[in-house]
């Protein structure tokens, strides 16, 4: 490589390259076009930004602690405890709720039993017996209540029975919850909590159970599990009173479905001793709804880097829609071929276009002055140009349209021979 060369190369480093480009005059590529950069740029205005808020820098690992607190008394009056006032010492478990807590709504009481010697339930099929073979001593009842003896207790003039087991006597009933709350109408609907005072945290239970889809009367019965969802989301670029949550209320459990998976109960017992020492118990199987609380939210505030990465985004989009309106108007249109002509135009090298130029100036002097070569007289044309005055016709005087330097002899050749005739 010369030096020239190696001149040329160090400043064509300086050189600034553009674009070229070819302004289309078709009203409906145009149109096209002018449709997809205004939907690009709403998309990028009205969802990317203002609704999505893209421009923040957005956090959604919440930790947030939340604590429960119940108060309130409930009265009961049913034939297993007669009359009796429930306080939240009573009917909520655990006493201090954290982010879930527990309500009693109901309640199926066997009171004083005691460890000893009693027949199992006959609804339980690990249960039933025909004969003492059929109850094997030391084996506990499958979803029973004890350890069989090895004996069957036979009901009188029946050959079924069910198995002698060392529980807890008598063993718990298993009959169906009756409802213990009275409709208290006035109460159901009176709540602090509600659409005037959205963001006040102290709620009615029948209030929770109505804006979650169902009942207080149903859920008590049966109990059930609600959840109570808080969202927070805030835009710290504004100040910290307009961040409100907001709160959501849905039940967890299928109430639908009447099987094991409906409703929410527990049992608890309460254990005493008589006055010759012997423990005895009062069990308890309760009904009531769980109340989860869930906790989610997420915070933004502005960034310099999201926000350069939706504008390149919106701007890579732009030229997307430059390159399918391009397709539309070199490809599907019926013109696409003229329009094709005029975007892309095929350049050679000087070198090659200076031997093109030169071949082409050469094969065109060479057939215009034929007749010239050498040192013959010039003859006169067959359709008689010649003038009366004995000049020639101007365009037989026309000179060669070459101008290159190789065709300098050609010409001052004909210069001669046009003085000589003149002459």
């Amino acid at each position: 490589m010369g030096q020239v060369d190696c001149k040329r190369l160090c400043l064509s480093l300086f050189d600034y390259k553009t674009e070229k480009y070819v302004v289309a005059k078709n009203k409906k590529v145009g149109l096209l076009y002018r449709l997809l950069q205004l939907s690009i740029l709403l998309y990028l205005v009205l969802w990317v930004f203002l609704v999505k808020k893209s421009y923040q820098d957005t956090d959604t690992s919440l930790q947030s602690a939340v604590v429960t607190k119940v108060k309130g008394v409930a009265y009961t009056n049913t034939s297993e405890l007669g009359e009796r006032l429930w306080d939240v010492a009573d009917y909520v478990i655990p006493p201090q709720g954290e982010n879930v807590f527990f309500v009693v709504t109901n309640l199926i009481v066997t009171a004083n039993q005691r460890q000893g010697i009693c027949a199992e339930h006959e609804d339980i099929p690990d249960g039933i017996c025909f004969q003492d073979n059929d109850c094997d001593a030391g084996v506990p009842v499958i979803a029973g209540h004890g350890v069989k003896t090895g004996r069957c207790l036979r009901v009188r003039n029946s050959t079924r029975g069910t198995c002698e087991i060392f529980a807890w006597c008598p063993v718990e009933t298993n009959s169906n919850p009756t409802a213990n709350v009275l409709d208290n109408k006035h109460f159901l609907k009176s709540c602090r909590f509600g659409p005037k005072s959205h963001y006040c945290p102290i709620f009615h239970l029948g209030s929770v159970l109505h804006w979650a889809g169902s009942s207080f009367q149903d859920m008590a019965l049966k109990g059930g599990v609600i959840g109570i969802h808080i969202e927070w989301d805030c835009d710290l670029d504004k100040a910290a009173s307009e961040c409100h949550p907001h709160y959501y209320f849905n039940r967890l459990d299928n109430k639908e479905t009447k099987s094991v998976s409906s409703g929410y109960n527990f049992r608890f017992a309460r254990y005493y001793r008589d006055a010759a020492g012997v423990e005895f118990r009062n069990l308890m199987k309760a009904y009531g709804i769980r109340f989860d609380v869930i906790v989610n939210g997420k915070a933004g505030k502005f960034n310099i880097i999201p926000t350069i990465i939706n504008v390149g985004s919106g701007v890579a989009l732009m030229g997307a829609g430059a390159f399918f309106c391009d397709l539309v108007l070199i490809y599907i249109i019926k013109t696409g071929e003229f329009y094709r002509d005029k975007k892309y135009e095929e350049v050679r090298g000087r070198e090659d276009r200076s031997l093109e130029s030169k071949g082409e100036a050469m094969k065109q002097g060479l057939e215009e002055d034929e007749p010239l070569e050498g040192d013959l007289p010039l003859e006169q044309p067959r359709n008689s140009s010649w003038k009366q005055n004995g000049s020639l016709d101007p365009q037989i005087l026309r000179p060669a349209r070459s101008g290159l330097h190789e065709d300098a002899t050609v010409n001052e050749k004909q210069r001669q021979i046009l003085q000589t005739v003149e002459t």
